[in-house]
């Protein structure tokens, strides 16, 4: 895990030189929040809005490896640019532009992961967010951990405006169904 935080510290560095408004998701979130699990990538969300990302995805494409020979076009139609740091770790730059995404960045703090990695990641609330929207098995299993571990300190109406909203989006209201089950499981 050490590799992987050096870097996301790297790519902190890089976004932060930019002043780009951005922070970590998926795996390195994961770590700070819940059940501490295997990750092999970094994922981060960049706010670039709708209709600018084109720096945005070329800057990272100046500084980082391509994983696919049209991760350019692929990022600006999927949102979601594939780059690789130079040793071969993934790098997942979700380009963010919801109201949703910003509001998660203006709430995401600072976590030192290592002494050489204090790392910007999205709240506990924020995550559940993802993990439930995103409702891939693993997902439901990484929202469980994130619940049992923070307990009482989960803000529930948070989450719940937050998804509530991406559910209706996605024609998906069994998510919130999924998530409320998840919720009023016995703690362990």
């Amino acid at each position: 895990m050490t590799g992987l935080f050096t870097i996301a510290a790297g790519l902190q560095s890089f976004f932060e030189s930019k002043q780009w408004s951005f922070c970590f998701i998926g795996g390195i979130a994961l770590q700070r929040w819940g059940e501490p699990r295997l990750t092999v990538d970094v994922d981060v969300t960049v706010v670039t809005g709708f209709g600018t990302e084109e720096p945005f995805v070329d800057a990272v494409l100046d500084r980082y490896e391509a994983r696919r020979s049209d991760a350019r076009e692929f990022a600006l139609v999927a949102r979601v640019l594939l780059a690789q740091s130079a040793e071969g770790v993934g790098i997942d730059i979700a380009l963010g532009g919801l109201p949703f995404e910003e509001r998660m960045i203006d709430r995401s703090s600072r976590y030192e992961f290592t002494e050489s990695a204090n790392l910007r990641t999205c709240s506990a609330e924020d995550l559940i967010v993802l993990k439930a929207f995103a409702a891939r098995e693993r997902d439901w299993l990484d929202v469980q951990g994130v619940i049992i571990r923070q307990g009482d300190a989960l803000d529930w109406d948070l989450i719940c405006e937050e998804l509530s909203p991406l559910c209706e989006l996605k024609e998906s209201p069994e998510t919130m169904r999924r998530l409320e089950s998840i919720r009023s499981l016995p703690s362990p």
